[in-house]
C-alpha cells in the first residue's frame, strides 16, 4: 500500500438541525432546510488554522461568512455557530436570507473592510 486514505470524520448534527418532514439537513445559521445542491461544509476553525470539524450550511450562508471575516477572525472569535449569529452584520444577513426560498443563491461580495486589507 503506497499511502493511507484518511476517512473524513462526520460531525454529528443536533437533532434540532434536521427538518422533520423530509429529514433534510437544516442550516444552523439561517435555520432553513438545505437542498442537496446548496449544501456546503464549513470548517468552524479554518483548515489553515488547524481546524477539522465541519458543519453543513447553505452555500449562500457559507459564502457570506467568508465575505465578512478573515480566517484568523474565524479561528479566534467566530469558531462556533452561536458566535457567528451574534455578530451584527451576520444578523442583518440572516434576517434578510430567512425571507428567501430554500434554494435561493446570490453571489456574495467581500466586505469593504476585507477589500481594504
Amino acid at each position: 500500500m503506497i499511502g493511507r486514505i484518511k476517512r473524513k470524520k462526520n460531525v454529528a448534527l443536533p437533532e434540532s438541525w434536521l427538518h422533520k418532514s423530509t429529514q433534510d439537513t437544516v442550516c444552523p445559521l439561517c435555520e432553513r432546510p438545505i437542498p442537496g445542491q446548496q449544501k456546503d461544509a464549513h470548517h468552524l476553525v479554518p483548515k489553515s488554522q488547524g481546524g477539522s470539524l465541519t458543519v453543513d450550511l447553505h452555500r449562500i450562508c457559507h459564502r457570506q461568512i467568508h465575505a465578512l471575516f478573515t480566517e484568523t477572525e474565524l479561528a479566534r472569535q467566530f469558531s462556533t455557530i452561536e458566535h457567528l449569529k451574534q455578530q451584527d452584520e451576520m444578523q442583518r444577513f440572516l434576517k434578510w436570507v430567512k425571507t428567501k426560498p430554500d434554494a435561493f443563491f446570490e453571489k456574495s461580495r467581500k466586505s469593504a473592510r476585507l477589500r481594504s486589507k
